[in-house]
């Protein structure tokens, strides 16, 4: 009886600790990150982030219920809920609500609406540095101000035209850009609280004064980006100049566009981009019609850096420049009238040392393409996504959360074709030979006994 009454006394109490244990856990949360690198928690930025957002946070995935997209998403932003208790995360699946998919501009299985503070960014990959960054942005102190020159026919940032960046605008103002005209006819000289001056493609010559206000801005440490078009001629050749920049003629046709499913060689798509702070992390393919090749000036002022680059079997088309959209046969290299083969840069970065106070470097863009912003292009690949790229590294925020790399070391196992062989003789005939031949000894030797 009384070892009896002792097994119960113990069942009871184990039972007594469990249930307290359990009760326990629904009031006070500890989690311990085993993983190496601490993987699966959150970088000690992305925490000191998350401790000065004041207001809560809303998370929407447009994911359908099929599938473990929806259980990835959930538990990601776990590490985030544990952080930040009022971060809200909600599904709206796209074959159930279309309309709500349609809305939004959808158009990848998972892809992220973020929320906070009256602003939202919309993320397609689901990365710590991503979504950290995508939070920083949003719970900046004020708007920035991307001036855009207009007057001679620019593409207007407020334009609902095929040409026009009406639909980015709208990006730029869900991530706290506000983006003002500025016509130089009416106000001869750039503000000084301009961030960014953005010149998209004028289509008239500008007025020589328009044009050394402009050098002047850039002289005296302004930001900018300028969107260029082939056979342009309006009269920005010192402002070329002044970045020690030159545009080759022509236009450039890539010849591995077809593989990419594009049937015209002058719509050049890049899936690569070289390494730079702008396309840190970038796995996006984003397409160009027709751009133009750019190359630089030596000796030059600026530090030159590369982001847009055409393939091996590119060249800057002169002599029979396709129609756009067109495929055209009669398109051949042949090295003369200035053509060059690639790869191109159709995108490059320049910085230096700002003159204004602050010790903060100065920083140019220059794209040799407008098109891939414009309403008929935006929503090609990730032309939104590298536009939002362009205009945040403009604005001094590239290096808004710096997410270390954590990955796990021999993730990976590399085998020879022999090793490949040995292991799979050895799982599949020596191992189940060697388990029969035991048991049969085993067998015989009980046998004799």
């Amino acid at each position: 009886m009384k070892e009896r009454f002792g097994n119960l006394l113990h069942v009871v109490l184990l039972l007594a600790i469990v249930l307290l244990a359990g009760f326990l856990s629904t009031r006070h949360r500890f989690t311990v990150d085993l993983t190496h690198a601490q993987r699966s928690s959150l970088s000690e930025a992305s925490l000191r982030l998350l401790a000065t957002l004041d207001g809560p946070v809303e998370v929407v995935s447009y994911a359908r219920r099929e599938g473990e997209l929806r259980t990835t998403i959930a538990r990601f932003f776990d590490r985030y809920r544990r952080a930040k208790p009022d971060l809200a995360l909600t599904f709206v699946d796209p074959d159930e609500d279309p309309g709500a998919a349609r809305a939004a501009g959808v158009q990848v299985d998972g892809e992220m609406d973020l929320r906070y503070a009256g602003r939202s960014e919309r993320l397609k990959v689901l990365a710590e540095g991503d979504v950290s960054s995508a939070l920083l942005r949003l719970s900046r102190d004020r708007a920035r101000i991307a001036t855009f020159l207009e007057g001679e026919g620019e593409r207007r940032p407020d334009g609902m035209a095929n040409a026009d960046l009406g639909q980015f605008n709208t990006t730029l103002h869900e991530r706290g850009i506000r983006a003002v005209n500025l016509s130089l006819a009416s106000t001869p000289r750039v503000p000084d609280n301009v961030d960014l001056l953005v010149i998209a493609n004028p289509r008239v010559a500008l007025q020589p004064q328009h044009v050394a206000e402009l050098v002047d801005y850039v002289e005296r440490g302004g930001n900018l980006l300028w969107l260029l078009e082939p056979g342009e001629s309006v009269g920005l050749d010192a402002l070329a100049e002044a970045l020690s920049l030159q545009l080759l003629p022509g236009v450039v046709v890539d010849g591995t566009s077809s593989s990419f499913g594009i049937g015209d060689p002058s719509f050049v798509a890049v899936n690569r981009y070289p390494e730079h702070a702008l396309t840190k992390g970038f796995e996006l393919a984003t397409l160009f019609p027709q751009p133009v090749a750019l190359a630089q000036r030596i000796p030059s002022r600026w530090a030159f850096a590369a982001l847009l680059k055409s393939s091996t079997q590119s060249w800057n088309e002169v002599g029979h420049i396709p129609k756009p959209g067109e495929a055209d046969g009669n398109v051949r290299f042949d090295g003369t009238d200035g053509e060059t083969a690639g790869p191109l840069d159709l995108g490059v970065a320049l910085t230096r040392l700002s003159p204004k106070p602050g010790g903060r470097d100065q920083r140019v863009v220059v794209i040799g393409d407008g098109d891939f912003l414009s309403n008929s292009f935006l929503g090609n690949a990730g032309n939104r996504e590298f536009g939002a790229r362009v205009f945040d590294w403009l604005l001094a925020d590239d290096a808004l959360v710096d997410v270390p790399e954590r990955a796990a070391p021999d993730r990976h196992l590399a085998l020879s074709d022999l090793a490949l062989a040995a292991i799979s003789v050895g799982f599949l005939v020596v191992l189940p030979l060697l388990l029969a031949i035991t048991g049969l000894v085993t067998w015989r030797v009980r046998r004799r006994r």
